[in-house]
């Protein structure tokens, strides 16, 4: 498998988005998530969406030439409407006016209403944390989720992400997950390789413990810790459509698919000024020294290294590479 250079990542998927008819700006933003998922080795988020962004952009479910709209209704508040584009422009245009709000009042929150997926929510939550603030985001996604003991699918995956800066522009600590036992990407990506999943990933359409990826995909996902993990993801769900004025779960089509609605997603941010805590950075600091005591301990997301160049199967860089002919 070839070995692509980082900027040979962004640049090309750039291309790829402008030629399906993203405008600059909403081109620039997606590819340099696509970019920071690929160095991190987060595949499900990186490439591996970048053939349903173009078909999405063509078929108009998503808007590559919107301009988010930004307000503040309150002081401490931002919302942006997305207009049915691209999350990372949106939220490209809101955090610069949430971080404001949130060194003004302390704790700020930041609505994106209306928007495509947004692949990782660490993402933005790290560019929180890399401005100073710790950062809580929420989103939800097409329906995958049945309460336990229900066979109904209700919500998405809906991840939580928490990013804690280091007082260096870094993170000191970050996490992000789904609220189920895995993210549906990675049984989509098993699907395509024709291997099985683990028992306990995943509930079949007649509510049973299956190991077959289509079976799941057609049944429901199981969240993590049982009901403690459908508590989280219904939390994340009324977070994300009822306070963004985005739709449930229930009424999105799947992620990829090529034609259809748009997702009208929503994602909240919480945006936390750690100053205002005299001792704050001693604190996470003794947390992280206590953690180190033992060799393989670590806090989460400490582990992670970036790479460059990273390691491209073939059939997805020739696909990228076609895609950005146009």
């Amino acid at each position: 498998m070839p070995m692509i250079s980082l900027d040979e990542i962004e640049k090309t998927v750039r291309r790829a988005l402008s030629a399906h008819g993203a405008d600059a700006f909403a081109a620039a933003e997606v590819s340099r998530a696509v970019r920071a998922a690929e160095s991190i080795g987060n595949k499900i988020c990186g490439l591996y969406y970048v053939e349903s962004y173009c078909q999405q952009l063509r078929s108009g479910r998503v808007s590559g030439t919107v301009t988010p709209k930004v307000s503040t209704p309150r002081a401490g508040t931002v919302v942006v409407d997305a207009g049915f584009g691209f999350a990372q422009p949106a939220f490209a245009h809101a955090l610069p006016v949430a971080l404001d709000a949130a060194r003004r009042a302390g704790v700020a929150s930041l609505a994106v209403a209306h928007a495509h997926t947004c692949t990782s929510l660490g993402y933005f939550t790290q560019q929180i944390a890399h401005a100073g603030m710790i950062g809580i985001g929420f989103t939800n996604a097409s329906p995958i989720v049945a309460a336990p003991g229900g066979q109904t699918r209700v919500i998405g995956t809906n991840p939580i992400a928490f990013s804690v800066p280091d007082g260096k522009g870094g993170t000191a600590m970050q996490f992000d997950q789904s609220t189920t036992t895995v993210a549906l990407g990675k049984i989509t990506m098993a699907k395509a390789a024709g291997d099985s999943i683990p028992e306990g990933w995943a509930l079949d359409a007649d509510g049973n413990s299956t190991t077959d990826p289509d079976a799941a995909i057609k049944g429901s996902l199981v969240s993590l810790g049982g009901y403690k993990g459908w508590g989280f993801g219904l939390m994340a769900e009324v977070l994300a459509a009822a306070m963004t004025g985005s739709v449930l779960s229930r009424d999105v089509k799947p992620l990829k698919a090529p034609e259809g609605a748009p997702h009208d997603l929503g994602q909240y941010y919480l945006l936390i000024d750690p100053s205002v805590a005299s001792d704050f950075g001693e604190k996470v600091q003794a947390l992280a020294d206590h953690i180190a005591q033992d060799e393989d301990a670590r806090m989460p997301g400490q582990g992670k290294q970036t790479m460059d160049p990273v390691e491209v199967g073939d059939d997805t860089w020739a696909l990228i590479t076609c895609l950005a002919a146009g």
